[in-house]
C-alpha cells in the first residue's frame, strides 16, 4: 500500500522486515515517517555537533558566564552530558518544546501525544510550512528537485541515526572524541612491508 512513497529507494524499494505496515493503516504511517524525519534530523545534527567541534574548535567566549564555564571548557561528546549545567539543559529542552509548539515559530499547533505540528496542518509528514530549505516559502518550488532532495533528506537521515549511535559507542569505549576514537594505533612496525619483527627485539 505505500510502494510509491517517499523513502521507498534501491536497491531494497519498500523495506518493512517486521510488517509494521501490513494492516494498510495510513495515519500509522504517517506519524512513523513523521517520526523517522524528525530522528533522522536530530542524527544529522547531532553528528555535525561531534565532527565540527573537533575539527574546526569551539565558539568563543562564555557557555555559563555566572559559573566561569567557557565553551572551550566543555568536552566534545559524551563528556559534555556532566559539565553542562542543568540550567543549560532546561533551555535546550524549552528551546525544542518552543519550536515543537509553534512549528517552528508559526504560531500554536495541534500537538499531543505522538503527533506533531506536520501531522495535523495537511502539508506531509516533517514539513512545518517554512518552504524549501526553510526558507519561508521565498524560493520556488520545483517539484521533481523536491521530491529527489525530500528522498535524500530521508536517506540520509536514516544513515545519521546510524552514524551517531556508532559515534555514541566509539566515544564510551575511547572515552574520547579525538584521533584515538577515529584511527586504529597501529605498533610502530605495523606499517612496514616486510619486517615482522618489532624494533628493539632483535
Amino acid at each position: 500500500a505505500f510502494e510509491n512513497e517517499l523513502g521507498v529507494q534501491a536497491p531494497y524499494g519498500f523495506w518493512d522486515p517486521l510488517d509494521f505496515t501490513a494492516d494498510g493503516n495510513k495515519e500509522n504511517f504517517l506519524r512513523r515517517r513523521a517520526v523517522e524525519i524528525k530522528h533522522g534530523r536530530v542524527s544529522m545534527y547531532a553528528c555535525i555537533g561531534y565532527l565540527v567541534p573537533e575539527s574546526i574548535g569551539k565558539f568563543p567566549g562564555y557557555l555559563s558566564p555566572s559559573t566561569g564555564l567557557k565553551f572551550s571548557d566543555v568536552p566534545n561528546g559524551l563528556g559534555a552530558l556532566s559539565k553542562v549545567p542543568a540550567a543549560g539543559w532546561a533551555q535546550i529542552v524549552i528551546f525544542c518544546g518552543l519550536i515543537e509548539n509553534t512549528g517552528f515559530f508559526q504560531g500554536r499547533q495541534n500537538i499531543g501525544i505522538m503527533k506533531d505540528a506536520s501531522m495535523t496542518n495537511g502539508l506531509g509528514p516533517g514539513n512545518y510550512g517554512l518552504g524549501w530549505l526553510g526558507a519561508f516559502n521565498k524560493l520556488k518550488p520545483e517539484p521533481k528537485l523536491r521530491t529527489r532532495k525530500l528522498n535524500s533528506e530521508i536517506a540520509n537521515g536514516r544513515l545519521a541515526m546510524f552514524a551517531i549511535m556508532g559515534l555514541l559507542f566509539q566515544n564510551g569505549t575511547f572515552g574520547t572524541t579525538g584521533p584515538e576514537m577515529w584511527f586504529v594505533q597501529f605498533p610502530e612496525y605495523g606499517n612496514t612491508v616486510g619486517d615482522f619483527i618489532p624494533k628493539n627485539l632483535a
